[in-house]
């Protein structure tokens, strides 16, 4: 519905601030992540996620598009809600949130409150393939079916590669399905 709020910061917690735009205060949840970003701040940008329950209307703002996405993403998973999700942002970066998803670190993820290990595991497996960051903060979609290209592209791009560049390199590699995936991505630097 809210695309994003512009206005004064009116009054700020850690977890929630007060937003007047043209007249009208919006109170607003936001996570540690967009706190830290925005706390010697008057004025302010924040991406909106409007939340409608049965007895509220819950607003988050979050400091950039790509934790927005990312909450976004957290909410798609069964057994993870909105609270739960505003910790997780709270507690990692879409970054780190991403690497932990990569790696498939359940440690990173069960180190987060109210977060156990089946939880843990369960984001693993919904959200690997699915969370892919730019350099440029832009969350990206790469396929479910993961090939040994699109591995190698999920790497070049996580280490600070455009993923057009990245792309145009592994194309270059001959017969690139002989090869693995660690084999690819050196290939690919090379092609860099």
């Amino acid at each position: 519905m809210f695309a994003y709020l512009e206005g004064e910061i009116v009054h700020k917690t850690p977890s929630l601030l007060y937003l007047a735009v043209n007249g009208t205060g919006y109170e607003v949840n936001i996570t540690l992540q967009t706190y830290s970003r925005i706390q010697d701040k008057d004025k302010c940008r924040l991406y909106t996620h409007l939340q409608i329950r049965e007895d509220a209307w819950v607003l988050y703002g979050f400091a950039d598009e790509t934790e927005r996405t990312t909450f976004r993403l957290l909410l798609g998973i069964n057994g993870v809600g909105a609270a739960t999700a505003r910790i997780i942002l709270s507690s990692l970066t879409p970054e780190e949130l991403n690497r932990a998803i990569a790696m498939e670190d359940t440690q990173t993820l069960e180190k987060v409150k109210g977060i156990g290990a089946k939880t843990a595991q369960r984001i693993i497996l919904e959200l690997k393939g699915k969370m892919l960051l730019h350099k440029n903060n832009a969350a990206l979609s790469i396929p479910a079916h993961n090939t040994k290209e699109s591995d190698a592209l999920f790497a070049l791009v996580n280490l600070g590669i455009n993923k057009a560049v990245a792309e145009g390199a592994i194309k270059k590699i001959k017969d690139a399905s002989a090869l693995s995936v660690e084999e690819l991505i050196k290939q690919a630097l090379r092609v860099l």
